[in-house]
């Protein structure tokens, strides 16, 4: 597109006004190397020009506000605006991390009460709130587990296991602790093959097994007690990856399943906004053998007052500044809150409901590799439609033509062409039928009118982009400020 349609500067224009000053006194004791010999380029726009180019912009975004966000194993839930206005009181947003503990004694008070909420959803026995993501979370588990192996004595524990349906940043996290990762293979229903967990437990000193329960297939690990056994017998811990946690509230306990340590994504499971890199929250819980090795400081109680302990030297240390993104933790707080025990159960239930009616609707136009109940999301295949020279990016590029924001494509790497798929709990019957309609039109376009759905999409003001250039060559300046 020519460059002269975005151009909206002309010479005089100006929004605002700025007083008069005394350039030489201005300029009194600067080195002239630091001088400008000229004005900067930048555009001239009127006010009313410059909100309207801002708020159009704003207009282009897509949300969950905005639009039904299906973005699977991320649970994109609706945010309430309530729990934004409660964060943003004085006596939280105000508040400074230097304070004296006696000036934030309420604040204590609420993530006291949070750790031991996420205590009772969790089944275990100690939480930490500093993690500022998922990935954060992960790597205070693997902290800890290398720190609880130090202190055993087992140091040449080195071996981290990973089941091929997991989350990318689950090596990732080990790797920066010092372990080695190994594979652990799907069995053909999509769930970990104990077979071949045996034959690695028998083979290798295992430190950890990272599993994800629902795993990233949508599917409910049902033989995790029997895989946390075998884990123990072996040496080792369960890790539990809490980023599905949102099929799960109130209907299971990962401590009750034999996990050792979990972490949440409180900006998923507790509707705190997030995407485009945060805000997150990632606590993690522990059980009671492991709880000496959390980060510091603890908040502790003693007769109705709070303080921060840190005299724990088995910690792990601090792991974030101050003691982690609590705008995040107070709206979960108030989430959590606001639901309770049953409410929070009739989370799961309905997420579970509103994503298996889905995948029945789906399956018919869409190959189901492991066509199975879903818990919370499912993953579809666009190989059907690879017979009409169509992929899943297109299909993809497609949805956004009709209001939708794609899910997430081409993950888990186990699928073929993946289409993962999660509804979450908040979107409404009438919802759900809009999205099975546009996909069900689109399979039909894939075979009928294949280069309509290839050259998609057709109604944003920027058609497809080259994503791999876009993200290894970024452009970052505008145009005009270059």
């Amino acid at each position: 597109m020519p460059q002269h349609l975005y151009e909206k500067s002309q010479p005089g224009r100006v929004a605002v006004r700025f007083p008069k000053v005394d350039s030489e006194q201005a300029r009194a004791g600067i080195p002239d190397k630091h001088l400008r010999q000229s004005a900067p380029d930048l555009p001239e726009l009127g006010e009313l020009e410059l909100v309207r180019h801002y708020v159009n912009l704003s207009q282009k975004n897509m949300s969950i506000d905005t639009n039904f966000y299906p973005l699977g194993s991320c649970t994109m839930k609706y945010n309430p605006k309530i729990n934004d206005a409660l964060a943003a009181l004085p006596g939280f947003a105000a508040l400074h991390p230097a304070q004296p503990v006696e000036q934030m004694q309420g604040l204590l008070r609420l993530m006291h009460e949070m750790e031991r909420f996420l205590k009772e959803i969790s089944g275990l026995d100690a939480v930490t709130l500093q993690p500022a993501a998922g990935a954060h979370g992960e790597l205070t588990g693997l902290m800890i587990t290398r720190q609880y192996f130090i202190h055993k004595g087992e140091e040449d524990r080195k071996i981290v296991l990973v089941p091929d349906s997991a989350h990318g940043t689950n090596p990732a996290s080990a790797a920066l602790c010092g372990f080695k990762c190994k594979e652990v293979p799907s069995n053909d229903q999509g769930l970990v093959d104990r077979d071949a967990l045996k034959a690695l437990l028998a083979e290798h000193k295992v430190a950890l097994l990272m599993i994800t329960n629902p795993n990233t297939l949508g599917l409910f690990e049902e033989n995790i007690v029997e895989i946390g056994r075998m884990v123990h017998d072996a040496g080792g811990l369960l890790y539990m990856d809490g980023a599905n946690m949102n099929a799960l509230l109130g209907k299971a306990l990962p401590g009750k399943c034999g996990v050792d340590i979990m972490h949440f994504n409180l900006h998923k499971t507790f509707s705190g906004p997030h995407g485009g890199g945060g805000p997150g929250s990632g606590p993690v819980a522990v059980a009671g053998h492991l709880e000496g090795f959390l980060p510091v400081p603890r908040i502790v109680e003693s007769d109705g007052q709070f303080a921060l302990e840190w005299n724990h030297p088995r910690s792990v240390g601090k792991v974030r500044s101050w003691l982690g993104n609590l705008i995040i933790v107070i709206r979960a707080y108030c989430y959590i809150r606001a639901y309770g025990g049953e409410g929070l159960k009739c989370v799961a239930e309905n997420a579970v409901l509103n994503a298996n009616y889905l995948m029945q609707a789906l399956k018919q136009a869409y190959l189901l590799t492991y066509d199975r109940p879903c818990a919370h999301e499912f993953v579809l295949s666009g190989k059907w439609q690879n017979a009409c020279g169509v992929h899943t990016m297109d299909i993809a590029k497609r949805l956004i033509d009709f209001g939708f924001h794609p899910p997430t494509v081409y993950f888990p790497l186990i699928v073929p062409e993946a289409i993962m798929i999660e509804p979450t709990e908040t979107e409404s019957k009438q919802e759900l039928d809009s999205f099975i309609a546009a996909m069900l039109k689109i399979a039909g376009e894939a075979k009928e009118t294949p280069e309509l759905v290839k050259n998609a999409p057709h109604t944003t003001p920027v058609r497809r982009l080259n994503e791999v250039k876009a993200a290894k060559e970024p452009v970052l300046t505008c145009p005009i400020c270059m």
